[in-house]
């Protein structure tokens, strides 16, 4: 892949820092950052086609945004998308978001939604699927030897392990889960070619209108019939004494079934290439899983940091890091960027299993935390200890190829070829 130029002038890099294929170049991404971080940390972007936005690059300005809900909020910009596509969305949808979800709500709807399941992920709760977790897990180890010698470990074996478990967990019956695989492809890239569904403009609106009707016969389903999973409690649960409207109730669905699997199967696969990337740190982790997993499982999220960025808007005029904010600007929080930050991290671009007090931004931080941060650490946990356990040797078949998108990506293709043991 060629090298992409570092930009320091604008509009060069105000348009190549959203321009979605960029992303597929991870060396030029983290290289990207690392100039703003050391020259320009708070930058004002004007792309083309977008509204202007406050880029934030470094970890404290980060953490300062995302400790404070008041002042920054989720309205009217919770993600980066161009004007144009925000406001054909809003024309088709007659709404203002396709999807109403956790990630695009604020006090007092957000806490209020949140709490419904919070409970059921936490981290004791998630003990009881915890061998079902262990069982799918040594489901796709059995899988990989299966396949011979060699796989495309992404498309074979990193997006189906954890999609199952959410599956399971959401209530989704087993035959429906291709169907939610290749939602999620292509919610999640929109923006590239290999994963889009068309080239035209309303494929997106499609693509949630498609959830829509899936999630609106499986809301009645278990409102008739609930059971003990995720999908009963959502559908048969109130706010504020009423029953959830049922654009809450699709979003809800539609955040859990897809960045709940997807942002963790990036995370294994980029674990598993850092490890295929840095020997020695897979051979210690191998020597030693009892001890070093967790805080492998640790680098590895922090090392690719599956979701790029969000975005707050201010709610009156303030400083974040002795830069003047004026009230109604947003302001893009960049995840890869902060857990880069060397002010923060000792040898940032170093991956290292036994890295201390590493307190990554990967799944946010304050109110909008991930909810399912403990049950991804456990399925990475979980799945990693039985690789190494049935490996004997694994390295890299192929060149890894990354998901052209700005807002949830990672590995999009992993070959590899091993040996069991």
């Amino acid at each position: 892949m060629s090298e992409i130029p570092i930009y320091s002038s604008s509009p060069e890099l105000d348009d190549a820092l959203v321009h979605a294929a960029n992303w597929g170049n991870e060396v030029w991404v983290h290289n990207q950052f690392r100039w703003l971080r050391e020259n320009d940390p708070i930058r004002r972007l004007a792309p083309n086609g977008y509204e202007p936005f406050w880029c934030l690059s470094k970890y404290k300005d980060i953490l300062h945004v995302e400790s404070n809900k008041e002042l920054f909020v989720n309205e009217p910009r919770p993600i980066l998308a161009p004007h144009y596509f925000t406001e054909l969305m809003r024309h088709l949808s007659g709404r203002r978001h396709l999807v109403r979800s956790l990630v695009v709500m604020d006090a007092p709807d957000h806490m209020k939604y949140r709490m419904l399941t919070q409970g059921w992920f936490m981290r004791g709760n998630l003990r009881h699927v915890q061998q079902s977790i262990q069982e799918l897990a040594t489901e796709y180890i059995d899988r990989m030897e299966e396949l011979g010698d060699e796989c495309d470990f992404v498309k074979d074996i990193a997006v189906w392990f954890p999609l199952r478990v959410i599956m399971s967990i959401l209530g989704v019956p087993a035959e429906d889960i291709p169907l939610m695989m290749k939602l999620t492809q292509e919610m999640f890239g929109s923006s590239d070619p290999d994963t889009r569904r068309s080239f035209e403009m309303n494929s997106l609106k499609d693509v949630i209108d498609d959830f829509d009707r899936y999630f609106e016969e499986l809301t009645v389903r278990k409102r008739t019939h609930p059971t003990n999973d995720v999908a009963s409690l959502i559908a048969n649960a109130e706010i504020d004494g009423k029953q959830i409207p049922q654009t809450e109730t699709n979003g809800y669905y539609i955040i859990i079934a897809t960045a709940g699997h997807d942002t963790t199967s990036s995370s294994i696969a980029g674990g598993l290439l850092a490890l295929l990337q840095h020997r020695d740190q897979l051979a210690r982790l191998k020597s030693s899983p009892e001890t070093l997993m967790s805080g492998a499982v640790n680098e590895m999220i922090r090392w690719v940091t599956p979701v790029r960025q969000f975005m707050r808007t201010t709610t009156h005029d303030c400083v974040v890091g002795g830069q003047e904010i004026s009230e109604g600007d947003s302001l893009a929080l960049w995840y890869p960027s902060a857990n880069r930050d060397n002010d923060v991290f000792e040898e940032p671009d170093d991956f290292k299993i036994d890295r201390e007090g590493s307190k990554h931004l990967a799944f946010g931080y304050g109110a909008h935390v991930c909810l399912g941060q403990h049950l991804a650490r456990m399925e990475m946990e979980i799945f990693f200890t039985e690789l190494l356990k049935r490996v004997g040797h694994i390295e890299l078949a192929g060149t890894p190829r990354y998901s052209e998108a700005t807002f949830v990506g990672g590995l999009k293709s992993l070959p590899i070829q091993y040996k069991m043991v």
